[in-house]
């Protein structure tokens, strides 16, 4: 699972995903990438599946690009505990993704066979997404 190997503070607040996506909204590796629609955070187990899903479709061939990082700590308080007593520890960690923005790329493959194995990728996420081509992205910023 992707995790940082350090970090400042242990435990964040929660936040808000208001807006669209201001970096990583553009293809910058592969000609095919998968967007996301909507907001929502991503587990690091969620990548890990649409990565193994993408590189088993493809068998290996071309590249494949990881443009999201879960660098946020979301922590849970033990089932049947009483309200009080501190926050929670650190369950897991998830990517932060807004509306736009590229969480993978894929080259080196044909246009039908990338497009097919981002199908499949998109069903192992937890949003809303579409699949989108360099001629795409260069018709203009959505």
């Amino acid at each position: 699972m992707l995790m940082p190997k350090r970090v400042k503070h242990r435990k964040q607040f929660r936040g808000n995903m208001a807006g669209k996506a201001m970096r990583g909204n553009t293809l910058s590796y592969g000609e095919f990438g998968l967007v996301a629609v909507e907001p929502a955070w991503i587990r690091s187990n969620q990548i890990e599946a649409a990565r193994v899903a993408l590189t088993r479709y493809t068998k290996r061939v071309g590249n494949v690009w990881i443009k999201i990082f879960p660098d946020k700590p979301v922590t849970a308080k033990p089932a049947e505990t009483r309200m009080g007593s501190g926050k929670g520890t650190v369950e897991y960690w998830v990517a932060v993704v807004k509306p736009g923005r590229v969480m993978f790329e894929i080259g080196g493959v044909p246009e039908d066979q990338a497009r097919e194995a981002l199908r499949l990728a998109m069903h192992k996420l937890p949003c809303k997404c579409k699949i989108v081509s360099k001629a795409d992205l260069e018709g203009g910023a959505e």
